[in-house]
C-alpha cells in the first residue's frame, strides 16, 4: 500500500510539473507577432493537397523554438509545417528557412506586417523550390503563397 501512494504521489507531481511548463509556454506565446492561430484571409481559398496542409496552422512554442502545425478544418492538430529559433520570435518581420511540402522540405519565407487599421498583425507565407530566391523571379518557381490573418491562440503544439 505505500508503494501503490508514492506512485500516485510521483504521478501526481509531474501532472503539476507538465502543467506549469505548459502554462509557461501559453503565457509566452504572446511575446511574439507570429503566436497564435493563422488562417487564410481569402474567402474562398483554393488549394492543391499539399497546400491544405497549411489552410490553418498554429504558431507556438516547441521546446526551444517555436513551430508552426497545421489545423484541419475540424480543429486536429496535424503535421509540424516549420521550426525557427525562438531568437527569431521577438520581433523580426522576415523568417527565412524550410517548410514541409508534402513528404520534401521546399525553402519557405514568412513575414509580418500590419493589416489596414494597424489592429492585428498578419503573415504572408511562400514556399518555393530549392533555390528559394524570394527577392527575384528567376530561379525562385514559386510554389504556394497565402496570406492569413490572427484568428485567436494556438492550441496545437509539438515536442
Amino acid at each position: 500500500m505505500i508503494r501503490l501512494n508514492h506512485v500516485r504521489h510521483s504521478i501526481l507531481a509531474l501532472g503539476v510539473a507538465l502543467a506549469a511548463i505548459s502554462a509557461t509556454n501559453v503565457a509566452h506565446a504572446g511575446d511574439s507577432p507570429y503566436f497564435g492561430r493563422w488562417t487564410e484571409s481569402e474567402d474562398n481559398p483554393k488549394f492543391t493537397a499539399k497546400g491544405r496542409l497549411y489552410k490553418t496552422f498554429d504558431v507556438a512554442p516547441c521546446g526551444a523554438d517555436f513551430c508552426g502545425v497545421s489545423v484541419s478544418d475540424n480543429g486536429q492538430c496535424g503535421p509540424t509545417l516549420f521550426r525557427f529559433l525562438m531568437a527569431h520570435s521577438d520581433g523580426t518581420t522576415l523568417l527565412k528557412g524550410h517548410g514541409a511540402w508534402g513528404n520534401v522540405k521546399k525553402a519557405l519565407q514568412i513575414e509580418t506586417f500590419d493589416n489596414d487599421d494597424a489592429t492585428a498583425k498578419n503573415l504572408n507565407v511562400y514556399l518555393a523550390n530549392d533555390a528559394g530566391d524570394f527577392d527575384s523571379r528567376e530561379g525562385s518557381d514559386l510554389i504556394y503563397n497565402g496570406q492569413y490573418k490572427r484568428t485567436g491562440d494556438a492550441k496545437c503544439m509539438t515536442n
